[in-house]
């Protein structure tokens, strides 16, 4: 074969592969769109023996080309493509990948009430682990994907994918043992992370490895909720909270907007509109059956009744328009129908009691009562129905 072809095959086949490592786990255009973790996970484990066998394809024929005699233009084209090639390198492997965009703290500094600058109005992820609260910035973990931390003695992993607004939290634990992850791109739009041992890759809005050894396993997860901090602290006043690490203050300037909707990115932009792609819903799984609600329309009516999969649900929008909550309405085998009375009290039809937003009733008949927590999360649509093809829509 003509070397001249011998070599520019091989650059070519060199510079897509560098591209396809990353193209089908970042979010570019139309990457994100089809099923293609498979062949991603290939090119992944893969792309060592690809670029030995294609540099020395290429370093054969370029030794042949720049010795012969004459043909300055066959040299000057060698050159030429190996800096394009070069810089494709460089491009696709220090600067797009995930991991080297988003980084975990340096350090995880959680302080009590007394002692945090984190303002009440933060929106929070909470989470409670052996009667130990905690409260996670969205802010913060919304660039760094991921926080490592300690909980009731046990470790955690608090995740947020920033495209998708799915905040979940992990037991970072794998055939029971400790396990180390790191960011590694995106599969449908959602943050996709590898653990150390297998690299096997796990998706966020789960905790399931849909690539590698260990696919088709779970992490273990935990129960969060997403409010403001001073809703989270009113519930929990021992509660720690994270504070910045002031690495990254540049970085966390920028997803200040975000956690109200006002950030401007195709990825990350809320849309104001009611069942778009990138609005916002609260989605509710519960036995097995899931469901979508329009946060425009819960906003609205504050108070919000249906029943899933069997269960009476409430959800309550608080008066900030930030926090929400979703409980089950029925206590001691009656099924309550609530009505708004003031700002973040609600009262049931059924006794004339007056709930709060933690709902807990506060004064009437069932005073002491405790609603039932039922799991939600406030999320993209387009995230919620990629991820439960199966929900249905509140309407």
């Amino acid at each position: 074969m003509n070397r001249l072809l011998l070599f520019v095959i091989g650059i070519l086949l060199l510079t897509a592969a560098e591209i396809a490592k990353v193209y089908f786990i970042m979010p570019m255009p139309g990457s994100q769109e089809a099923d293609t973790i498979e062949l991603a996970y290939w090119i992944h484990q893969n792309i060592w023996i690809i670029r030995v066998l294609g540099w020395l394809l290429v370093g054969y024929a370029a030794f042949r080309l720049l010795t012969a005699p004459k043909r300055r233009w066959h040299k000057a084209l060698v050159v030429g493509l190996g800096l394009v090639y070069g810089a494709v390198f460089y491009l696709f492997n220090f600067r797009l990948l995930a991991e080297k965009m988003f980084y975990q703290p340096r350090e995880t500094v959680m302080l009590d009430l007394k002692a945090s600058k984190i303002p009440a109005d933060k929106v929070v992820l909470g989470v409670v682990v052996n009667g130990q609260a905690r409260a996670y910035p969205i802010q913060f973990i919304g660039y760094h994907h991921q926080v490592r931390d300690t909980v009731g003695g046990e470790p955690l992993m608090i995740t947020y994918c920033t495209v998708c607004r799915t905040g979940r939290v992990f037991r970072p634990l794998v055939a029971s043992k400790p396990e180390e992850f790191r960011l590694v791109g995106m599969d449908h739009f959602n943050a996709m992370f590898e653990d150390k041992t297998t690299g096997s890759w796990w998706r966020q809005v789960s905790g399931e490895a849909i690539a590698g050894p260990l696919k088709g396993q779970f992490l273990p997860s935990l129960p969060a909720e997403q409010m403001t901090l001073q809703a989270w602290t009113e519930r929990h006043p021992e509660t720690l909270v994270l504070q910045p690490d002031s690495t990254f203050k540049e970085q966390y300037a920028n997803m200040q907007p975000y956690e109200r909707g006002k950030t401007k990115g195709p990825l990350t932009r809320r849309d104001s509109l009611s069942w778009k792609p990138k609005s916002w819903v609260v989605g509710v799984e519960h036995n097995q059956v899931a469901r979508a609600y329009d946060w425009n329309q819960l906003v609205k009516q504050k108070v919000t009744h249906d029943t899933l999969a069997g269960t009476p649900l409430v959800v309550m929008v608080a008066a900030d328009s930030v926090s929400f909550h979703v409980w089950n309405r029925t206590v001691d085998g009656r099924i309550l129908h609530f009505v708004p009375v003031s700002p973040d009290v609600v009262q049931d039809q059924e006794t004339g009691s007056h709930w709060n937003r933690q709902g807990i009733c506060a004064e009437g008949v069932l005073k002491g009562k405790r609603l039932e927590v039922i799991p939600a999360s406030q999320e993209y649509l387009h995230s919620w129905e990629t991820f439960h093809p199966a929900t249905t829509r509140f309407l």
